[in-house]
């Protein structure tokens, strides 16, 4: 199953897979915020506060394993950049002499 789910994000962008990302991570963190209100606010049985201790132990994971993901998505797209840039850059100059020895010509 695991190799489905590589071949779908195989066919998305990495832009587009740095937002859902993204929205997971703001979801994640909302998650975390009502929780660490919750243990705030309310009192709370030594269990209930030990099972709310465990989802944002939980939660914290989840964000820094998301972090770690849009960190090396983000590097692929600087990447990816680099490389749209340098192509036109290699494209505008291939142009710029088949122009330039046609005027000279």
């Amino acid at each position: 199953m695991p190799k489905l789910k590589d071949k779908r994000r195989s066919n998305v962008s990495v832009a587009t897979e740095i937002d859902r990302l993204e929205e997971r991570r703001l979801r994640c963190q909302d998650v975390l915020e009502r929780a660490e209100w919750r243990s705030r606010r309310e009192k709370l049985s030594e269990n209930e506060r030990q099972e709310l201790e465990d989802q944002m132990t939980n939660m914290n994971e989840r964000v820094q394993k998301l972090d770690e993901e849009l960190q090396t998505l983000r590097g692929e797209n600087r990447r990816n950049m680099m490389l749209s840039v340098a192509l036109l850059a290699v494209s505008a100059f291939f142009y710029y002499l088949f122009f330039y020895t046609e005027e000279n010509s």
